[in-house]
């Protein structure tokens, strides 16, 4: 049992050693479930969803509801030791549905005058932008 007072199962470390081998990468738990069962382990979505939720309590994974027509989907931030990446912003294009990282210089700038003019302390691993990004809008 582990510090938390929740027992760490087979199926706990099966998902947590995938989603540390996908770092970087948005998957949703139809996503995992295929793996599982393309690898050949039994894995129902119910547990996926509950060992998700523990790993996003315990800060390993980050969690997006982006909107109520697409499932949620997760990212891998391996925060075990506090020593996760660096903050990763999101892009949401509103055609596609494409989510995108962020990794710009300028929006920790943003961060700073909203905390410093506004009170707002905006969290870089729930941020989310919407748009239309530029593969979309090169269509039009």
């Amino acid at each position: 049992m582990n510090s938390r007072g929740k027992y760490k199962t087979k199926q706990y470390d099966e998902l947590l050693k995938y989603v540390r081998s996908i770092p970087g990468t948005h998957f949703t738990v139809g996503d995992i479930h295929n793996h599982m069962k393309e690898q050949g382990k039994s894995i129902g979505a119910t547990t996926l969803y509950r060992h998700l939720d523990r790993m996003v309590d315990e800060g390993l994974v980050s969690k997006f509801n982006i909107d109520p027509r697409t499932p949620a989907c997760y990212e891998y931030t391996g925060n075990e030791d506090n020593t996760g990446e660096e903050a990763c912003y999101h892009m949401k294009c509103e055609v596609c549905g494409k989510l995108i990282h962020l990794h710009c210089e300028m929006i920790p700038e943003l961060g700073e005058h909203l905390f410093q003019h506004h009170g707002f302390k905006i969290d870089p691993l729930r941020t989310v932008f919407y748009g239309i990004c530029e593969d979309c809008r090169e269509e039009e």
